[in-house]
């Protein structure tokens, strides 16, 4: 069977972009179909056979330009042609999952969340904005479209419980879980300029909806050391708001990154997360996480046991979680929790236990 991969944007690394290399090793011959790809910035893509953006692409200024994309999103996608193929898997939180397919193609998406701008986080990205003049029908036309894109699909899966009630809630869709994979991160060589001595540790993006600024002002408050990894829209601000016990060192390979994760007191993810892949490649690492009580983290953790979750998206909330993790005595291990309960847990997200339940999915079909 001939299959196709869909992605919404090959111009980045991140958690999604795992689920992808996953499925090109079971599907090693399925091009990669996106809007738009940018080789500087998404060099992973490489491994694939093909890369086919849409008609956009050869306009640099659209590449890396996210804030142009979201409205032409319907057309980029669905100018895409899937008629000599058998199967194809949509990888979406935005609009992959809008393409359109005939029988007798099969149509999976696998989706990551429902579009966040323009339902679980719609709030946080028009912050500010009155939604008067002309943006208030753009967005009323992409929510009208984002539903009808999200009937296309002949299987909805989703990432995580978390996200399976999204899709119920925004597009009225049943679906099936199937937790993306995390694979082990490469442990050397680690870096040597990665900080010395006790640390709390931030995997993320610098976007809005990441919440970093909460672990940025509890941080300022409780004078702890703090080390963020990741780039992102809002990283100056961020840089501006932070003192100096807090410390940037924006995007890192795996094999940087494992070193930051050796040696963290602990995790911290004051976000919502669709499911938290940081979170599992932390537990990995025998390290526990702290963690907004909501999303996919309370999937992954085990309250007491691999981790603590802290009740409101608030400063105050933040800053008494991390002082509980403080105050913990020392385990027989000499750390507040077991490292190798911790291990254990972060192992129920595997890459063969993923790469098996997505075969078994399409061996399965009609």
């Amino acid at each position: 069977m001939k299959v196709a991969i869909v992605y919404d944007r090959v111009n980045k690394w991140g958690g999604a972009e795992r689920v992808l290399l996953a499925l090109h090793e079971i599907f090693p011959d399925a091009p990669l179909f996106t809007s738009v790809y940018s080789k500087e910035n998404a060099k992973w893509a490489k491994s694939f056979p093909k890369v086919i953006p849409s008609f956009i692409n050869k306009f640099k200024i659209v590449r890396n330009r996210h804030e142009l994309l979201p409205y032409l999103m319907p057309i980029l996608f669905e100018s895409h042609d899937f008629s000599t193929y058998g199967l194809v898997i949509s990888v979406t939180s935005e609009a992959a999952k809008g393409v359109i397919t005939k029988p007798p193609t099969y149509h999976i998406c696998y989706c990551l969340t429902p579009t966040r701008y323009l339902w679980s986080h719609h709030d946080v990205y028009f912050k500010g904005q009155s939604l008067k003049g002309v943006v208030r029908p753009i967005v009323s036309y992409l929510r009208r479209w984002d539903k009808v894109a999200a009937n296309r699909p002949d299987v909805m899966v989703a990432i995580s419980k978390t996200v399976q009630d999204r899709i119920k809630k925004y597009y009225d869709r049943e679906s099936k879980i199937i937790y993306p994979p995390v694979a082990p991160i490469i442990t050397t060589p680690i870096r040597s300029t990665v900080v010395k001595g006790d640390y709390f540790l931030v995997v993320s993006r610098l976007v809005p909806y990441k919440r970093v600024d909460l672990a940025i002002e509890a941080f300022n408050q409780l004078k702890l050391p703090l080390v963020i990894v990741g780039v992102g829209s809002e990283e100056m601000k961020l840089k501006k708001m932070a003192k100096d016990n807090i410390k940037f060192f924006g995007q890192l390979t795996d094999s940087e990154l494992a070193g930051y994760y050796k040696r963290c007191v602990a995790l911290v993810m004051p976000q919502e997360e669709d499911f938290g892949l940081v979170a599992v490649e932390a537990q990995s690492f025998g390290k526990c996480v702290i963690a907004f009580n909501k999303g996919g983290a309370r999937e992954i953790i085990l309250p007491g046991k691999t981790g603590i979750f802290f009740p409101k998206q608030s400063v105050g909330s933040l800053i008494n979680a991390i002082k509980k993790f403080e105050n913990l005595p020392a385990g027989r291990q000499g750390t507040k929790f077991e490292s190798n309960i911790i291990r254990k847990n972060a192992r129920r997200f595997s890459k063969e236990r993923f790469k098996k339940e997505f075969l078994d999915l399409v061996k399965n079909l009609p």
